[in-house]
Parts: structure tokens; C-alpha cells; sequence
């Protein structure tokens, strides 16, 4: 459509327009006043009517100089800037005069919002923080296992330490490459590790440390058949995973050697788990002071105590009941000694799985994690409850 068209007066008359233009006023227009108050505006088409203040504006808003937007959508809507707002809503905060504050919902008084009281946030549950039923359930089963190899015969028992050896180095070697990218040589360290076990259940401490050396002589030499950038800190975790997985477990194969062997080791057991249980029970139900918050925020002082009043009354019963020549006494030293080292053994895994970012070396055993988060406490205790119990009643 042609300008022309839009409004074109009758016998050739001037059409009306919108407002005055750079040439001045039309010919045949009133000098004052828009087009349609003249009288020639009455012989053109009625013009559609335009509101004095628009709603939104337009693409044409410019070019006809229609009005900039200068109140509220709705004319029943608070109106901020006029007064302030603290006098409009005496009970809401105070916002600068420049800012909209949220506005209350229609159906609602500002004054019975902030009077009406806010109900109280539903108490939450103390949780325990796994699976108890899992973890229970894991732990009975491993007990049998552990129970039945270990008095029925004592070489079943190592292989079961063996096995267990090889899942935790291959759970450690596992992480360190997917969290640090250390390649420590699994192969040397799992054949290394249990060759350890059985050197020393076979020969004692002296076979123990000659598969020591050799399991660390393998791994230096196994690593060669690769790039030679990070050797050095690929060897030094395979150093590490030798000496912290297999060679500490080698001290439970050297307590099954004695007469009374399967008890010594059954009371390692024992004290462990009683140990890492009271620490758990007393911790969870009384624990308010954290013990090492930046290493293990679970673990708190009251299930220290708990762990260390746990063991030393198991020590004593098992020391005085299960062990030859031994005496209650002792077992309060024992007791003492396996709370402190199991703890400090749990704080030590701990602080590799925060190094490396993790929360469980692994998923192998509902409810606990990995083989590696059980034998945590169970790997330094072990050569502190073989020293004891050759102090306190031989080796024989």
C-alpha cells in the first residue's frame, strides 16, 4: 500500500498526517494542533485513535514521537520511587528507592506475612553414614571365611592373606594411575607380594625381607621396559605399595607359625575390630570433638576413647582366655597399643585417599569399600601385635 492510499481525501483533497515534517505544515492544513482537529480533517478518513501512553512501545514509536513508557503496566501496582518503601510496607526491609523489591502476592498482607510465625525445620536423623546391613553382612561372611581357613589349616589361611594382598595392590596401583597417573608396576608387586607372604610364614622376618629386596628389585627392573619419563615416581610408589600392602602383612603369617598360632591371629582380629567398632559406636552416638578434621572429619576424640576402652577390656579377656602364659595385664598394654596403631593406621589411609581425591579404594565389598579400606587398621597393627606377643610370651 502506497502512502498516498492511507487516508486520501475525496476530489483530490490533502490527506492528513500524523504531525508537522521537516517541509512544514501540509497545504490545506490548520497551522495549530494534529490533523484531525482541523477542519479539513473532516472531509479524510477517521483516523484510529492512539492512547496517550502506550503499553509497550513499538518500532514506529520513533518516527511518529509517540510517548516513552512512564508508569507501570497495571494502574494498580505500587508505584516505587513515589514514597519511599518502608511507608508503603512498614514491616518489609528497606530497599534503595532505585531498586524494585519483590512484591507480595496479591492475596496476601504484608503485615501477616512477617507477624506469622515460621514453622520449626523437621529434625534430621542422625545417620550412621553406610550401609549397616551390607557392612554386617560382609563382615559375617568374611569372619567365616577368615575362621574356618585359619583352624582348619594354617596354609589355607596364608593363601587367603595372599589373595588379599594381590586385590590390595591392585586396588592401590589401580588409583594412584587413574588419580595421579603413577604407574607403578603392578605385575613384579603382586608376584613379589605373595612370594612375601609365604617367605614369611616359611623362613620367618629374614625370608620376609629377602622377598622384600627382590620384590624391589623386579619392580626397579619391570619399569625399565618403558619410557624413562616419571621413573622415578613410578618406582617409588611400587617401593611404597611393597612395603605398606605385602611386607606389614607378612607379620599375621609369622604369627600363625607359633604353637598357639591361630589364636594370636584371632586375637589380632579380635582386637582390630573391637577396637575400630567402639571407635565407630562411641563416636557416632557421642562424638562432638574432631579428632583430625582436615584428614578423617568422621573420626572425633570420644571414639578414640571409645576404641581404646573397647580394645584394652577385649585385650584383657583375650590375653588371659586364648593365649598361653598370657596375663590380663598384658592385654591392657595390648589393647592400648592396637587402638593406637589401628587408628593411626585408619588416619594414614585416610590421608592417601584425600591425596588422591577419593572417598573408597575401591567397591569389592558392600558396605565397606574396598579390600584396601578393611585392611587399612589391620596392616600397621599387625607387626605391633607380633612384637607384643613375642615380648610378652615368645615366639614359640
Amino acid at each position: 500500500m502506497s502512502d498516498s492510499s492511507w487516508g486520501a481525501p475525496p476530489h483530490g483533497g490533502q490527506a492528513g498526517y500524523w504531525g508537522p515534517t521537516e517541509r512544514g505544515p501540509a497545504q490545506g492544513a490548520a497551522q495549530a494542533g494534529p490533523a484531525y482537529d482541523a477542519p479539513e480533517a473532516q472531509q479524510t478518513r477517521p483516523m484510529p485513535s492512539v492512547p496517550d501512553e502506550p503499553a509497550y512501545r513499538t518500532d514506529q514509536d520513533g518516527d511518529r514521537g509517540a510517548a516513552r513508557l512512564s508508569g507501570p503496566l497495571f494502574r494498580d501496582e505500587p508505584q516505587y520511587g513515589a514514597q519511599p518503601y518502608d511507608t508503603q510496607y512498614p514491616h518489609q526491609p528497606q530497599y534503595p528507592y532505585d531498586t524494585q523489591p519483590p512484591i507480595p502476592h496479591p492475596t496476601q498482607n504484608p503485615e501477616s506475612m512477617s507477624d506469622a510465625p515460621q514453622p520449626a525445620p523437621a529434625p534430621q536423623k542422625k545417620s550412621a553414614g553406610r550401609d549397616l546391613s551390607a557392612a554386617i553382612g560382609v563382615g559375617v561372611g568374611l569372619g567365616v571365611v577368615i575362621i574356618a581357613s585359619l583352624f582348619v589349616v594354617k596354609a589355607v589361611f596364608v593363601g587367603v592373606i595372599a589373595v588379599a594382598v594381590v586385590v590390595g595392590l591392585w586396588e592401590l596401583t589401580s588409583r594412584l594411575q587413574e588419580r595421579k597417573g603413577i604407574k607403578a608396576p603392578l605385575v613384579p608387586l603382586a608376584v613379589g607380594g605373595a612370594a612375601m607372604v609365604v617367605a614369611g610364614y616359611v623362613r620367618g622376618a629374614e625370608g620376609a625381607w629377602v622377598a622384600m629386596a627382590l620384590t624391589t628389585l623386579a619392580a626397579l627392573v619391570w619399569r625399565m621396559t618403558e619410557p624413562p619419563e616419571g621413573y622415578l615416581k613410578d618406582v617409588t610408589a611400587g617401593v611404597f605399595a611393597a612395603f605398606y600392602v605385602p611386607f606389614l602383612a607378612t607379620f599375621v603369617a609369622m604369627m600363625l607359625t607359633a604353637a598357639d598360632g591361630p589364636w594370636r591371629v584371632l586375637t589380632f582380629l579380635l582386637l582390630t575390630v573391637v577396637s575400630d567398632t567402639g571407635a565407630y559406636a562411641v563416636g557416632w552416638r557421642f562424638g562432638r570433638h574432631k579428632l583430625a578434621p582436615r584428614i578423617s572429619p568422621g573420626k572425633t576424640r570420644e571414639g578414640l576413647v571409645g576404641a581404646v576402652l573397647f580394645a584394652m577390656v577385649a585385650g584383657a579377656l583375650c590375653m588371659q582366655f586364648l593365649i598361653d602364659d598370657g596375663a590380663w595385664w598384658q592385654g591392657l598394654l595390648l589393647g592400648l597399643a592396637v587402638a593406637a596403631s589401628a587408628t593411626l593406621g585408619d588416619l594414614g589411609e585416610s590421608m592417601i585417599k584425600r591425596d588422591l581425591g577419593i572417598k573408597d579404594m575401591g567397591t569389592l565389598l558392600p558396605g565397606h569399600g574396598g579390600i584396601m579400606d578393611r585392611l587399612d587398621s589391620l596392616l600397621p597393627t599387625a607387626p605391633v601385635v607380633w612384637l607384643l606377643m613375642v615380648i610378652f610370651v615368645g615366639s614359640a
